[in-house]
């Protein structure tokens, strides 16, 4: 060490100093085990349920992610019912902190962390739209299954599973033998699958602003038929493909066809592609549906491991151009994203009742493996811009009682000729804006007058952005993204 190294109270030696980060750390970790551990209480509570010392005992364990936990509640709940003797010991949540924490550990008097006995902490998940199911933080359950004691224990994992807020549960169950181990960890399994609270509902993954995710229940949309306009026959082939197959499940299995599919919907944005989604999720009111939507496609692994547990279902990736950019497209080797969808298409049984739908407004683009592979995309449908029928339709659907109040409804489709179905809904807003502020204290309907200064608003007064959202000034009609509409893979 040089005499500059050495001098002046801001120079440190680096032995030195590591020497003493090493040794500070020696005496964090062995701290605690200074202590006397605090755990016998649970110790001897387990040893008089089971009549053995808990060392004798042989766990069998998994971890699951943590938004499975409202299952895994009502599997406990079912299992305690049918033994009125068991018992709840709850945990402080602080154990989930500690890297060291293990069940095995607990029992045998090797953790020194907060362990005693306290009564069960519960925390409200939610289970349905506006529902929640409280479910223990972290416990044990002593109870009896087929007549043997048993141990079943549940606690958070920091660093478990990489769904529901980054982190796991671990399940244990803790018996004299392995198979009665075992027998129970399969029959809560089987519980969770037959009580699962996400069966039927409507699903999306949210981020929290620490980057974890976990599952939002939305309401089903209540989107008709009739409130879906397009051209002749477009509507129909997207029914008979979606929708058509599974109610003709059955016997499509009795002929030797699979049921497995997949759907794209393409065209300009504001056309009604995520309309038509919502017209699907309405018309199957008994098929789990999972959305992922911008970054949520990053939970696709747990997403699809959803829909494959819970068929029928269906599964919908909104944009898929964001991950499914053809390889080598502007230099890009491919998301790894894709593959996980490409082996989650491929990796089901052909008797799975699985819908994959997803939407972009850049067909010509995507990975030719995804949309040029029967099993993978069966059916891809143009969502085109809306024609002089289809806006005359948009409108007076639009408009409803409203339209009364105008007399000449052919000149507005006139002007909108080009226009996308998401400008119309926002003309009949701004219209109906129009008719308010002429008439602030009286109901009135829109007049021609409402209609045009709404319409010049919108054509002349828009921003670029604003147009670009609406569809004006659209490129031509997206036959020229594939050979042709509702071509088929």
């Amino acid at each position: 060490m040089s005499d500059q190294d050495a001098s002046g109270p801001g120079n440190v030696d680096e032995e030195v100093f590591l020497a003493f980060a090493r040794n500070f750390q020696y005496i964090a970790d062995n701290l605690r085990r200074l202590q006397a551990p605090e755990e016998s209480e649970v110790r001897d509570l387990v040893a008089e349920h089971v009549g053995s010392e808990p060392a004798d005992l042989i766990p069998v364990g998994e971890d699951v992610p943590s938004v499975d936990k409202p299952n895994f509640q009502l599997a406990m709940d079912r299992l305690v019912g049918d033994d009125p003797d068991s018992t709840i010991i709850g945990l402080s949540p602080e154990v989930s902190h500690f890297s060291e924490f293990s069940f095995s550990a607990l029992l045998a008097g090797r953790f020194y962390g907060p362990g005693r006995p306290q009564p069960p902490v519960y925390r409200a998940h939610p289970v349905a739209p506006n529902q929640t199911l409280r479910c223990l933080v972290n416990g044990i359950w002593l109870l009896h299954f087929e007549d043997h004691p048993v141990v079943v224990c549940m606690a958070g994992r920091e660093h478990g599973h990489p769904f529901g807020n980054g982190q796991g549960i671990a399940i244990e169950v803790f018996s004299i033998s392995e198979e009665v181990s075992a027998a129970v960890l399969e029959r809560i399994g089987q519980l969770r699958h037959d009580l699962n609270v996400y069966r039927g509902q409507v699903l999306a993954f949210a981020f929290d602003e620490y980057g974890g995710s976990g599952l939002t229940f939305w309401e089903r949309p209540s989107t008709t038929a009739d409130d879906v306009i397009l051209p002749p026959g477009v509507l129909e082939s997207i029914s008979r493909h979606a929708i058509g197959i599974g109610q003709q499940a059955d016997r499509l299995l009795a002929a030797g066809q699979h049921l497995k599919r997949g759907l794209l919907l393409y065209g300009p944005p504001g056309t009604g592609k995520t309309h038509t989604v919502n017209y699907l999720l309405n018309a199957m009111q008994d098929r789990t549906a999972v959305v992922l939507q911008g970054s949520s496609v990053g939970a696709l692994g747990y997403a699809a491991a959803i829909v494959r547990s819970l068929s029928p279902a269906m599964l919908v990736i909104e944009d898929i151009d964001i991950i499914a950019t053809e390889r080598g497209h502007y230099g890009e080797p491919g998301h790894p994203l894709l593959f996980n969808l490409l082996n989650e298409m491929d990796g089901l049984n052909p008797t799975d009742d699985v819908l994959f739908v997803l939407t972009t407004n850049h067909p010509q683009i995507l990975e030719p493996a995804l949309k040029a592979r029967p099993g993978r995309i069966d059916h891809a449908v143009e969502i085109p811009l809306p024609g002089d029928t289809e806006r005359r339709q948009l409108l007076l659907h639009y408009l409803g009682s409203s339209a009364t109040g105008l007399s000449n409804i052919g000149h507005v489709v006139e002007r909108t000729h080009g226009v996308t179905a998401s400008f119309t809904k926002e003309l009949v807003r701004r219209a109906n804006l129009a008719a308010i502020e002429r008439s602030p204290h009286a109901e009135t309907a829109i007049s021609d007058h409402d209609m045009t200064v709404a319409l010049d608003e919108l054509l002349e007064s828009a921003s670029d952005v604003a147009q670009a959202a609406f569809g004006l000034g659209a490129d031509t009609p997206n036959e020229q993204m594939f050979h042709g509409p509702g071509e088929h893979f």
